[in-house]
């Protein structure tokens, strides 16, 4: 409207067109008032939002730009604006290392490429964990597609402990990534419960149009890894109480950097700290535990306890052999 030479806009004008245009677009019936027509023209006029609109009032009650030429549409972003802009892209772009969706990496290219022609090129200042020898990386983008668009997948699949692959028909229903490992969370048609399908152990998949997809009911996915660490899990495995007690000169690292949201300090003295976590007992908490090696000692449940005693003791023998040896 303010571009329009062919007519003079009063403030009324305004108020009646953009009133109209809300309705049509949105349905909105109130219509709109004066007071929020003034505002925006004082908020377009402003440098808040990078505008600097060169509107002006002819004979105190006609509203137009001054420059013919100007739209808010073909406003240059400020450096700030840029530098901002080359940070977001600076972090998407490690995202697409796996080519997770070719459309968005296409974009981010192009986006990074009109940002560097207009301003100067500096390095990526964020970093996220990743390993791009990650095998099975390149299943993602198809894989996300069959369980947005519910396809049923033949897969042939052969785990760490199988001697041969075998050819299955799954229902896919979740992509979940773990220390840099994806996974696919699926329900096999001849059996029953969840499955959980390591990405790189997957030999080849295709999509079985023809295959009625079954939705799994009764799980909220949204939450149906809250309770654990890693993926190693069955709908009947539940939370336990699992009690840990660290030497002090670690339990800082413990408290700023929680082994799991549930976890909160019972107790501390002079020499420890004693933490609790409700967590499902699986091999990925076990490896978490051991990772901490002679900084931790856990203290509940039993059957815990044993595993970690028994696997303490084998890797201790693993020693005890070399030094016999020499």
């Amino acid at each position: 409207m303010f571009k329009n030479r062919f007519r003079k806009w009063t403030l009324e004008d305004l108020i009646e067109k953009v009133s109209s245009a809300l309705y049509e677009l949105e349905g909105i019936t109130t219509g709109v008032s004066k007071r929020t027509i003034q505002a925006d023209i004082q908020l377009m006029r402003s440098d808040k939002l990078g505008y600097n609109a060169p509107i002006v009032v002819k004979d105190r009650r006609f509203y137009l730009y001054e420059d013919t030429t100007y739209s808010i549409t073909k406003v240059p972003i400020n450096n700030t604006d840029v530098d901002k802009m080359k940070e977001i892209v600076g972090v998407l772009k490690q995202f697409t290392a796996f080519n997770y969706f070719d459309d968005m990496s296409d974009m981010i290219a192009r986006l990074e490429n009109n940002l560097n022609k207009s301003t100067r090129q500096s390095g990526n200042h964020i970093q996220l964990e990743s390993n791009k020898l990650v095998k099975g990386l390149s299943c993602i983008p198809a894989l996300y597609q069959a369980i947005l668009n519910k396809r049923s997948l033949l897969i042939e699949y052969k785990s760490f402990k199988a001697q041969l692959s075998q050819q299955g028909i799954y229902y896919p229903y979740l992509l979940k990534e773990y220390r840099n490992r994806w996974f696919l969370i699926v329900k096999a048609k001849k059996k029953n419960g969840l499955m959980t399908l390591a990405l790189d152990r997957i030999i080849e998949f295709q999509e079985l149009p023809n295959e009625e997809f079954i939705a799994y009911q009764g799980i909220d996915f949204d939450r149906y890894f809250d309770d654990l660490l890693g993926v190693t899990k069955s709908e009947n495995d539940r939370a336990q109480k699992v009690i840990l007690e660290f030497e002090n000169t670690h339990s800082p690292y413990v408290i700023t950097k929680p082994i799991h949201q549930s976890q909160t300090v019972i107790s501390k003295n002079e020499k420890s700290t004693v933490f609790r976590i409700d967590v499902v007992l699986n091999f990925e908490l076990e490896r978490e535990i051991l990772g901490f090696g002679e900084a931790v000692k856990v203290i509940a449940p039993r059957l815990l306890v044993n595993k970690i005693k028994r696997r303490l003791s084998a890797a201790s023998n693993h020693y005890e052999q070399d030094i016999s040896c020499s």
